[in-house]
């Protein structure tokens, strides 16, 4: 896939979701507000809390589809990672104001009974929601986009709040008051592990973990299939938005010129990004294979 359109995709489906958040979230605000159900209305919060999450993400995919340029020889994509962090900190934020709410309401034991728009609400808002999930998470994991898996998780958890959301005010509307600002305590928690989720997995790309295993040894094996190629000496990967960045070391043969050495490696580069849509760089290095050699590093 170019890569122009790896990031139309995405902006296209960041932005369907931005919109259909926003319709939501005037929507369980005002359920919220006029029904008298505290847990929609946190719902609502949430949701705004959640507008302003998406727009991050989108001006970040603005920038991470910048190519390279001198001052940013390994592009734009941390971009992205760093979005998905802000993102995760909206989460906490959110989890964190509706259970300090929740928590009041039942101590102060200020209950009230919803109206029926209010358990519409909440219906409404998982279909919806849900949907964007799945339609979201489809796209971020067809381009391995940080951003967009992050925004992905963020519907899933608001699917997650809208089901205790419903539970909490249905029973509250046939008389159990108290349910209605305990289920929005209890959607607290699941907000929480999906911050938690989307904020580690950021930070791993930011502080250039490496990526899968299985997919190192994928490489390894289509190097190593390339005559020519002795052995690879070492890899390594890290992840710069959507797309990989790999470092080999190949031990070839030492009598061979610099010319065929060279042919060689871009014949392995090749078949790497052949194979591997979401690879953007190969770096590769090239020892003597028949030579103990020493690894200059000072990491």
């Amino acid at each position: 896939m170019p890569r122009e359109e790896r990031f139309a995709r995405a902006e296209r489906t960041m932005t369907i979701g931005f919109w259909m958040n926003a319709v939501l979230m005037v929507l369980k605000l005002a359920a919220g507000h006029y029904g008298r159900s505290e847990a929609v209305f946190a719902d609502g919060v949430e949701s705004a809390c959640d507008f302003i999450a998406i727009l991050s993400t989108m001006i970040a995919l603005r920038i991470g589809r910048k190519p390279f340029d001198e001052r940013h020889p390994y592009g734009h994509g941390k971009a992205e990672s760093i979005a998905a962090v802000v993102v995760s900190l909206v989460i906490f934020a959110t989890g964190a104001g509706i259970l300090v709410n929740a928590v009041h309401t039942i101590a102060d034991r200020t209950f009230q009974t919803p109206d029926p728009v209010a358990v519409a609400a909440a219906m409404v808002t998982i279909g919806i929601k849900e949907w964007l999930y799945r339609f979201s998470v489809s796209t971020g994991r067809r381009l391995e986009s940080p951003a967009l898996l992050a925004v992905a998780r963020d519907h899933r958890k608001d699917a997650l709040t809208s089901v205790a959301t419903l539970v909490g005010v249905t029973a509250a509307f046939f008389g159990a008051g108290f349910m209605d600002p305990l289920a929005a305590a209890l959607t607290a928690f699941f907000i929480f592990h999906i911050g938690y989720e989307t904020f580690t997995a950021a930070v791993h790309d930011l502080m250039d973990s490496q990526p899968a295993p299985e997919l190192l040894r994928e490489v390894t094996a289509l190097a190593e299939g390339v005559a020519g190629v002795e052995h690879v000496h070492e890899i390594r990967g890290r992840r710069s938005g959507q797309f990989l960045i790999i470092d080999l070391k190949l031990d070839m043969d030492p009598e061979m010129t610099v010319k065929r050495s060279h042919d060689v490696a871009t014949t392995v580069k090749r078949r790497i990004f052949e194979r591997f849509p979401n690879v953007g760089d190969v770096m590769i290095h090239i020892n003597p294979h028949d030579e103990e050699h020493e690894d200059l590093i000072r990491l």
